[in-house]
């Protein structure tokens, strides 16, 4: 096992859970992982070099990589170089649940550059719906090693391409991709290597099996009409699963009035058709449990969160959209945008971000890739660089007027300045709370005094 952090840690428990011998190796050794190391009674190498990666790998049935480790690196290509089978922890847990008492419970898959945790959990949402017990597998808090651990019926993975790189016979009962834009290329060798990676995510199935792909992304439909799964489309129109009028659609009619979801921007409806064609090609949920789950599921936080509106002006945290395309998804929701965007720079070009700067009026940009969000929204009159998020929430709180947006959509990855998406997305929120709804309370509250003051004079 090449990784020990949560993945890779689950993964190690579980091999040890059934009787392999494991050794561990990391390029980051700290005294939580030399602890736990000891507590596992495994071996971990720290950094090894290539002659002692070759010399232990030579030994090894097959290698586990992390999801953080990229497919450059030495581990990968020693592995490969002798011959060493590479298994994701979704692949793992699918061998041994295959070999269940009972027979293997069925598995959804979604993979896609952005919107896998949205329709992931929409998902679940719908099938606990319908009455059954399932739960967000894979790049989730829950690692697959662990779910199949559980007393369920039916597991909802999220496959990132570095998940589904490693998975010579991962196959879900129904799949679903999608979008693809460029991502993670300072994990991958080239966009190609992107590509095939998510295409994993059908190359198993059987004629029996549901593939679903969005029309309107060309690469994944030509992926789709070479899968070997029954094809099924969804999209906002001429799809199998659609937008018709102010209903979604599917092949055998209505699925859910668009005015009763909770959230209903045009990516949430997307997500919500390729959510509803997993469970219902598969047969596991019906259209009320669509219809009730779409009612009351809020979505995550850090996607396009409400936080809330003061002065008329609409707070979102959308510190999730770490792409370019999602950040472009965001945008083009919003009229009067006033957007915060910036971040760790993972090698991609951000000129997608800015295919329609009609509904901008201002841009904020921060962190390393300020210079490049600057001239990406060049075409945007009033463009400023600011030093950090702190100040950020401060010039979009004197710029933006009643009736419009402040979105915090960074369109790139948070590790120049955060821990993760979460932290960058928690402090937006404190900040915000802090500086725009607490100044705006104190003010109602002021008005409301002085009000009542009056009134008994």
């Amino acid at each position: 096992m090449y990784g020990l952090a949560v993945a890779g840690e689950s993964t190690v428990r579980a091999l040890l859970r059934r009787g392999d011998e494991v050794v561990v190796a990391d390029d980051t050794v700290d005294e939580r992982r030399r602890n736990l190391a000891v507590e596992l009674g495994v071996d971990l190498l720290e950094r090894p070099d290539p002659n002692l990666l070759r010399e232990v790998i030579s030994t090894c049935d097959f290698v586990s990589p992390a999801p953080g480790v990229p497919e450059t690196h030495s581990v990968v290509t020693v592995a490969q170089a002798l011959g060493v089978e590479l298994v994701s922890e979704i692949e793992l847990a699918y061998r041994w649940e295959l070999d269940r008492p009972g027979g293997p419970r069925p598995m959804l898959a979604v993979t896609g550059t952005d919107g896998k945790t949205t329709t992931t959990l929409l998902a679940v949402e719908m099938l606990r719906a319908a009455g059954l017990r399932t739960v967000d597998a894979g790049n989730t808090s829950t690692p697959l090693v662990d779910a199949i651990e559980m007393d369920l019926d039916v597991f909802v993975v999220e496959c990132t391409s570095f998940r589904l790189a490693w998975t010579p016979t991962f196959r879900a009962a129904a799949a679903v991709w999608l979008n693809l834009a460029p991502d993670h290329l300072n994990w991958h060798r080239s966009m190609a290597s992107y590509e095939a990676a998510k295409a994993q995510v059908w190359a198993n199935q059987r004629p029996d099996d549901t593939a679903i792909g969005f029309v309107g992304d060309p690469v994944v439909m030509g992926r789709l009409h070479s899968a070997p799964g029954r094809q099924v489309t969804f999209g906002a129109h001429a799809a199998d699963y659609r937008v018709e009028g102010d209903t979604l659609a599917g092949p055998n009619g209505p699925l859910a009035q668009i005015g009763a979801m909770k959230r209903s921007l045009p990516h949430d409806l997307t997500n919500a058709l390729a959510a509803s064609a997993l469970v219902l090609e598969t047969g596991l949920a019906s259209t009320d449990a669509i219809t009730e789950a779409l009612a009351s599921f809020s979505g995550p936080p850090h996607r396009l969160e409400h936080l809330g509106t003061w002065g008329g002006v609409a707070w979102y945290n959308d510190s999730k959209a770490t792409t370019p395309h999602a950040a472009s998804a965001a945008i083009r929701s919003f009229k009067g945008v006033t957007l915060i965007a910036g971040g760790y720079d993972k090698g991609v070009d951000l000129a997608s971000m800015a295919a329609d700067v009609d509904g901008v009026d201002a841009v904020i940009a921060i962190g390393d890739t300020a210079p490049a969000i600057a001239h990406a929204f060049a075409a945007v009159d009033n463009v400023q660089i600011v030093g950090d998020l702190a100040e950020a929430v401060n010039v979009a709180a004197s710029t933006a007027r009643p009736g419009s947006v402040v979105l915090l959509s960074p369109g790139c990855a948070s590790f120049d300045h955060y821990s993760g998406f979460e932290a960058r997305g928690d402090h937006f929120r404190s900040l915000v709370m802090e500086r725009v709804a607490r100044p705006e309370a104190s003010a109602n509250q002021l008005s409301a005094s002085v009000t009542d003051h009056r009134g008994t004079r």
